[in-house]
């Protein structure tokens, strides 16, 4: 196992594993000028992605939020958990901000995690405005559970990029990506199992430049 992948949990008998902090699988996609989306597959690694999944499936705050659409208020399709303080998470989690922040440059000091329970949960297209604010920013998402789409495409409208992580897999999106660019997790048209997302946000990201 190669030394750059902290370990993240204990099972008792000297298994090695965690994040790998090399990024080496890091891809990189330029959508323009000035936005880009960077896929790390197996960023963490298989068996702590799982047992972080069930983690925090059975113990996480999940609370169901509403919005006002339209004139009217309705009930997001998936749940949510807020750590609005990095402190109160769990050590994983907090491992995890402080080796994207040595990565990306960019102090990570709470986060928001969001539970699709099956295929029909979603979210519409959107950019994370409420915490990232300036032009620029970097936004990590770690993907845990089954697998689900992840769309981005421009915000005045146009053909969307299609991208599909897996357990462990981080999408990262940079530059003006959440002022040029809207992204999404559409409905799937078959069954699915539960996905967990994990958005580690930044305070001085929520500031406007």
């Amino acid at each position: 196992m190669d030394d750059s992948a902290l370990p993240l949990f204990g099972d008792g008998d000297g298994r090695a594993s965690g994040v790998d902090e090399t990024f080496g699988t890091a891809h990189r996609v330029r959508l323009d000028a000035h936005s880009w989306v960077e896929h790390v597959p197996g960023w963490l690694l298989g068996a702590d992605a799982d047992e972080l999944f069930r983690d925090l499936l059975a113990g996480a705050d999940w609370q169901q939020r509403s919005r006002w659409m339209y004139g009217t208020r309705l009930e997001e399709p998936r749940l949510t958990a807020e750590h609005p303080d990095l402190d109160g998470a769990p050590e994983a989690l907090r491992h995890m901000a402080r080796a994207l922040t040595a990565h990306y440059g960019v102090a990570y000091d709470r986060l928001w995690i969001n539970l699709y329970r099956t295929h029909r949960d979603s979210t519409g297209w959107h950019g994370d405005g409420a915490s990232a604010r300036r032009r620029e920013c970097i936004v990590p998402v770690l993907s845990l559970g089954a697998p689900r789409r992840f769309l981005v495409r421009p915000t005045q409208g146009g053909p969307s990029r299609t991208f599909r992580p897996l357990a462990g897999d981080l999408i990262v999106m940079g530059g003006r990506c959440q002022v040029d660019w809207r992204h999404s997790v559409p409905k799937d048209a078959g069954p699915s199992g539960p996905r967990i997302s994990v958005n580690f946000a930044a305070s001085s990201q929520s500031r406007p430049d």
